[in-house]
């Protein structure tokens, strides 16, 4: 992401039919509403979209759609490329996914050695498939499954010296690493983009080039806004007060995720099925329900405060 001010890259959902077909008509529209909301680019393909529950062909077909609209706003994309298996594998696959038009291709972190590897295994491959995918813009995503593998300060200044990582979309979830990983990569085509909301403007003023977070899943307009304000000392109240509502927010966003998501936009007129892919991710019940509806109206007092215009309907 070659750009400019800070910016909010939405880590972005796949909609579905209630039949379990990928939605792609949905999908065109979704993309449209992240770019309406001021989104500076687009994650495709990666975990909130139920990356691991597409198949080839439809992780392939779902990337080349969300470019093709993207580039219409001349909006960057990254999309997951490592899915597994031999480093060769994984090449190829990062070779068809730079061929749907991307930006850059994304490798996760826990699918480049094994949870049992140590750092000096990770580091060979990753050296591998730089070697075998020629002058591709790679990145890098410390998704959490399979397992989530961190790189460090030092790992990620020796990689972004090779002149071919341009993205890093962090989740340590500890600002003073995110702090020393921006220091090692200073001076560099390259941006870090931090998933954790709870030190987002801590972040964003040590120098994280924005946001990529699932919260901008329910309010992809307050993320914007966020990464505009940030450092704006004149509304500095107000700044505090979204950054506190996303601190405080933290679980009701993170349970049953992303079905949880999908309800939120549906709720703000957004056209979207709940139905997700995933195993696992817990009950969608009445509870569950009340608290989305619960957090709207905590939104909807915040937003007449920042005087928030946007609507998706």
């Amino acid at each position: 992401m070659e750009k400019r001010e800070k910016g909010f890259i939405p880590v972005m959902l796949t909609p579905f039919k209630d039949n379990g077909e990928v939605d792609y008509n949905g999908l065109i529209k979704l993309t449209e509403l992240y770019i309406q909301a001021g989104a500076a680019g687009l994650f495709a393909n990666c975990l909130s979209s139920e990356m691991f529950e597409l198949c080839k062909d439809e992780r392939l077909k779902v990337v080349d759609q969300v470019v093709q609209v993207a580039n219409q706003a001349n909006i960057p994309v990254v999309a997951t490329g490592t899915f597994g298996g031999p480093i060769e594998q994984q090449a190829d696959f990062v070779k068809e996914i730079y061929n749907t038009g991307v930006e850059a291709v994304i490798g996760i972190t826990g699918l480049l050695a094994e949870e049992t590897d140590n750092d000096a295994v990770f580091n060979d491959n990753v050296e591998r498939l730089l070697s075998l995918t020629e002058q591709i813009p790679l990145g890098f995503y410390e998704c959490p499954v399979p397992y989530k593998r961190l790189i460090s300060a030092e790992q990620l200044g020796g990689l972004i010296k090779t002149g071919r990582v341009t993205y890093h979309k962090d989740t340590c979830l500890d600002i003073d690493q995110v702090r020393a990983k921006i220091a090692a990569t200073k001076g560099y085509n390259f941006g870090l983009y931090d998933a954790y909301m709870v030190h987002a403007v801590e972040s964003l003023k040590a120098g994280s080039a924005g946001l990529s977070c699932i919260q901008g899943n329910f309010y992809p307009e307050l993320v914007v806004w966020l990464c505009k304000n940030y450092d704006n000392e004149s509304i500095k109240e107000q700044v505090d007060l979204v950054q506190q509502f996303f601190t405080n927010n933290m679980d009701v966003m993170h349970n049953v995720y992303p079905t949880i998501a999908k309800y939120s936009l549906q709720r703000r007129g957004f056209d979207i099925s709940t139905f997700t892919r995933r195993d696992g991710v817990g009950t969608f019940n009445s509870q569950i329900k009340q608290g989305i509806q619960d957090l709207d109206n905590r939104y909807a007092v915040l937003k007449d405060e920042l005087e928030l215009s946007f609507t998706l309907a």
